[in-house]
């Protein structure tokens, strides 16, 4: 039996699974569910691993290392899982070291060089660097989720290599296990191996004989060129100074399992500036690459018109390039110079501008002076692959020539050349990343879901590498060989290469345990059984609830995730749940995955309405982070909503579910009951019986019902109308927000109108977080009747509320109506600052009040885009100052942070960020947050009241006593 049937007969094997908990202390994960999430990278393949374990610490990799020996499977080391090329994927036990392998061990601030475990991600490092003045270089795009283990073995480059070179002249040692159980550390080799480890010494003098016998060889076929990555680094093994370090760069986890990396650091500059130049035509950008690389700047990346098109379609990025783009330029060339001095960048920017003229291109650039203004256009080339890949459809840019690098001589040339190709076989390329080294990303569009697609890749990828060799370049520049390269190895370098290639990776790891077919012996890149879409692929008859059109479908939503991985970064609203565990399963990707999976029947036929699912929606809060956040526009928010409906018809709705879901249709009634009902909030026996029978957390405090609830107020015919919304909560828990939000509307001159219906209007929010699609769907449909018509705006209190009409109505109600309404509907602070810039606003706002602000925004605000409208109603107040809390969702997320069973989770993502930031505020400051739970949890976690903007700019009104209540 072959030993690829004998893995595939233990994918998820019960009885190894138990042998390897029995051996490691962190975790093991054999469950379908967890595999199928690890079964993907950001390539086009997907193969189901043996299992996965996440190691603690070396002793765990020994020890899973040694059982892989007796038990002849395969071993593979994950980080960030953010591949282009399957690196990390195959029938094996998956060792992923992001989880608990993520530490900086030492920092030599005197030295310039850190110690560093192979899970940390770059970012995380640099923050941690960033006091000492030192930082580590090699700024891939994916720094946020890429670990320093991946990077090292991939041999990574980025954005600024032209001067800090890529990982093989950074990385100054590498601790490693390797297959016979050794533990080794790699880096410089003395001439006398008599003092060395025995097994160092025999690889050591094994490397040297190989580099002997072959050096003419070598010299003759690897490319000389920065950004080479195909094969191992056997041309460093004739450096004067032999460092093993290098050889283990590059090497994809094939010849030893990365435990310690020590890392050469260099000096962060202290200024920067930045040029954005303009260019009519492609071509032109390319031929002016190899001048401007002459002047000496730190990088020179490219954004070609249909990246800079499809960014123009995503608001997280839609600002930048309309603030900084002028124009509809055919490429982007943007330009970076950097030192300790500013003067002479400055004077390298006019170099540049002359440089630009006297070449036909005069009043091209557009300078970025401001770190901010960088860093935005920073942002977006380095999302290039994720912005690419938010092209809706079957057919997408896919990765498998994208980093093919040229003499900058021959770049215009190249691409031209390789633009023929495209059309030959009917598809095109984007192109963008890092001209400044003849390394540009090119993905030509293809549908991998079609045989026709996979027959068009291979003849594509045959064509380009033979015109890449024509240019003595590198057919593999930055991303590593993986599946999609490693079989072109010997086109590439010859025979004679890829037979010491064989002999490198036989000396390290003689019987193939290490990540087994990549770099040498690997299978064919269009080999469809290893596609993400294998033949036959397709969706399960599935009736959805909600209107999945705009996606292609429910299934085709899912699909957006390309699996790059950017939902794991930390720094950002995007993704609170995975920030708060640390786990794949509770990342916007992982839960993509299942949802793909079980949608395409790859999990068994029940699996979407499984208890495995419902697991890995659950923290899942809902916040629409991913919706902004995530370039391929994936919004998980939506399909939890799906997900939920598909559950409940199967499981029922649960009683806390139920009670929250069905709060706006006994309101009224509980309102009444007010002072009975907020017993329990002081009697301790009521809230733990309460958590009994609701499943509403003891240890939380519930809103409290008011029985002085808001009601309609007569209108005060005046100027404008606008349509007043007052949502459930701001009528039966905080009336005090909606009366001032009408005192200051009327106090601007506004005639406020408002639904004097028997039951007041409701956006259908609560039914929708419990994926009651019907039950919110009735709502709906009572609010649009009754607010159709006419054309004043509607003007919303509570985030959640008001941005479920611009959101969710229009595809639970899809048509024109609801269309019309969406665009109707505005927050409160959204109303008042777009009135301020048409010079229409006339509030009488007294300049007494608090001087200092501290706001926290509203996930939904966040994702929807509407935060720079909140701060600018403050800002209406004379003389406040804001700062915004930079933090993620607060926790809450409606209910979700009040059930007993989410209480921990919830307190964990406050804590991140805005509690501490909260408790750091001077004590006479305003704490303001819009969001009504996002209320509670301050004053639960921190202990301070906060308020709704609109009660901060009643209590500034000059108009009579009754509009300046304190907040």
């Amino acid at each position: 039996m072959s030993s690829a049937v004998t893995r595939r007969k233990r994918l998820g094997d019960p009885t190894l699974a138990a042998r390897l908990r029995q051996a490691i202390r962190g975790e093991v994960l054999f469950d379908a569910f967890a595999r199928g999430r690890y079964s993907t990278d950001a390539s086009i393949y997907q193969i189901q691993p043996i299992g996965v374990a996440l190691p603690e610490d070396t002793d765990d990799v020994e020890a899973a290392i040694a059982l892989a020996r007796e038990e002849g499977f395969p071993v593979i080391a994950r980080g960030g899982g953010s591949s282009q090329n399957g690196q990390t994927l195959g029938e094996a036990v998956v060792m992923d070291t992001s989880r608990h392998m993520n530490r900086i061990l030492e920092v030599d601030a005197v030295a310039g060089t850190a110690v560093v475990q192979p899970g940390i991600v770059l970012d995380e490092l640099n923050r941690q660097l960033k006091p000492t003045g030192w930082t580590f270089p090699v700024d891939v795009s994916t720094s946020a989720n890429a670990t320093l283990g991946g990077m090292t073995g991939n041999n990574s480059a980025g954005t600024r290599s032209i001067k800090y070179g890529i990982m093989v002249h950074n990385v100054l040692e590498v601790e490693a296990v390797l297959a016979d159980g050794s533990r080794l550390a790699f880096g410089e080799v003395p001439a006398d191996l008599s003092g060395s480890p025995r097994r160092l010494a025999e690889l050591a003098q094994a490397m040297r004989a190989l580099y002997k016998n072959n050096a003419e060889e070598i010299a003759l076929r690897i490319p000389k060129l920065l950004r080479k990555v195909g094969g191992y680094n056997i041309d460093t093994l004739g450096e004067p100074r032999q460092n093993l370090a290098k050889l283990m760069v590059g090497s994809e986890g094939t010849l030893g399992f990365f435990t310690r990396i020590k890392l050469k650091l260099h000096r962060t500059p202290k200024h920067r500036v930045g040029a954005i130049c303009h260019f009519d035509r492609f071509q032109d950008s390319m031929a002016m690459t190899r001048f401007i690389v002459e002047l000496g700047p730190s990088a020179v990346e490219l954004v070609d018109r249909t990246m800079m098109d499809l960014a123009r379609q995503l608001p997280v990025f839609r600002a930048t390039l309309e603030r900084h783009v002028k124009g509809s330029p055919s490429a982007l060339l943007l330009v970076e110079f950097a030192g300790d001095e500013q003067a002479p960048l400055v004077e390298s920017l006019g170099r540049l501008e002359e440089m630009l003229a006297d070449h036909g291109h005069p009043g091209s650039v557009v300078r970025t002076m401001e770190a901010k203004s960088q860093a935005d256009m920073t942002a977006v080339r380095k999302a290039g692959l994720n912005i690419m890949m938010s092209m809706k459809g079957d057919g997408k840019p896919v990765s498998f020539i994208e980093d093919c690098a040229v003499p900058l001589d021959d770049l215009a040339e190249f691409t031209d050349r390789l633009t023929r190709v495209f059309r030959k076989h009917g598809t095109e390329g984007t192109w963008y990343a890092h001209a400044s080294v003849g390394c540009l990303h090119v993905r030509p569009i293809l549908n991998m879901k079609d045989e026709s697609g996979a027959k068009k890749m291979r003849a594509i990828a045959e064509e380009a590498f033979s015109i890449v060799k024509e240019y003595k370049g590198s057919h593999s520049g930055e991303h590593g060989d993986g599946i999609s390269r490693s079989e072109f190895h010997e086109m590439m370098f010859g025979e004679r290469v890829v037979r010491a290639f064989a002999a490198v990776k036989d000396a390290f790891d003689p019987g193939g345990l290490l990540n087994p077919g990549k770099i040498v012996r690997a299978p064919k890149m269009d080999d469809r059984s290893l596609f993400r879409y294998k033949p036959g692929y397709a969706s399960l008859p599935v009736r959805t609830s909600l209107d999945w059109s705009d996606a292609g479908g429910f299934l085709a939503a899912t699909e957006m995730c390309n699996n790059n991985g950017n939902c794991r970064k930390f720094d950002a609203v995007m993704c609170p749940s995975y920030q708060a565990t640390g786990d794949e399963k509770d990342v916007t990707r992982g839960r993509a995955n299942s949802l793909r999976l079980a949608l395409s029947g790859q999990l068994g036929t029940d699996a979407l309405v499984s208890d495995e699912m419902k697991e890995t929606m659950d923290l899942c809060v809902g916040c629409k982070a991913c919706r902004r956040e995530c370039p391929t526009g994936v919004d998980m928010a939506r399909m939890k909503i799906e997900f939920l409906h598909h559950w409940n018809a199967r499981h029922g709705v649960p009683r806390a579910e139920r009670l929250t879901a069905y709060l706006p249709r006994y309101a009224a009634v509980a309102s009444r009951l007010a002072p009975l009902i907020n017993l329990r909030n002081r009697v301790r026996a009521l809230a733990v019986l309460g958590e009994k029978l609701t499943g509403m957390s003891a240890r939380r405090k519930l809103p409290a019902w008011r029985s002085d609830f808001y009601r309609p107020a007569p209108v005060k015919k005046a100027g404008k109308e606008v349509r007043l919304f007052v949502d459930c909560f701001s009528r039966y828990f905080e009336p005090e927000n909606a009366r001032a939000a009408r005192a200051v509307l009327e106090a601007g001159g506004y005639t406020v109108v408002e639904d004097t219906s028997s039951r007041p209007l409701c956006c259908g929010r609560t039914f929708l977080s419990a994926g009651l699609v019907d039950q919110a769907r009735e709502e709906m449909s009572r609010l649009l009747d009754a607010l159709t018509g006419g054309d004043a705006p509607i003007v919303g209190i509570e985030p959640s509320c008001l941005l479920t009409l611009r959101d969710e109505l229009g595809v639970v109600l899809k048509g024109p109506r609801a269309n019309a309404l969406a665009a109707r509907s505005l927050l409160f602070e959204e109303f008042l600052a777009g009135e301020a810039r048409r010079g229409e606003l006339r509030l009488p706002l007294r300049k007494d009040g608090k001087q200092q602000a501290y706001l926290h925004g509203h996930c939904h605000q966040k994702a929807m885009g509407t935060m720079p409208d909140v701060l600018a109603a403050l800002q209406l107040l004379p003389g406040l100052s804001v700062q915004v809390i930079e933090s993620s969702c607060c926790g809450m997320a409606g209910a979700f942070g009040y059930e007993k069973d989410h209480y921990d989770v919830s307190m964990r993502m406050a804590e991140r960020s805005l509690l501490p930031a909260v408790r750091g505020a001077p004590a006479d400051a305003l704490i303001v947050a819009d969001g009504t739970s996002c209320r509670h949890q301050i004053e639960d976690g921190a202990g301070r009241r906060a308020v709704h903007v609109a009660r901060v700019l009643e209590s500034s009104l000059e108009k009579g006593p009754d509009h300046r209540r304190s907040p």
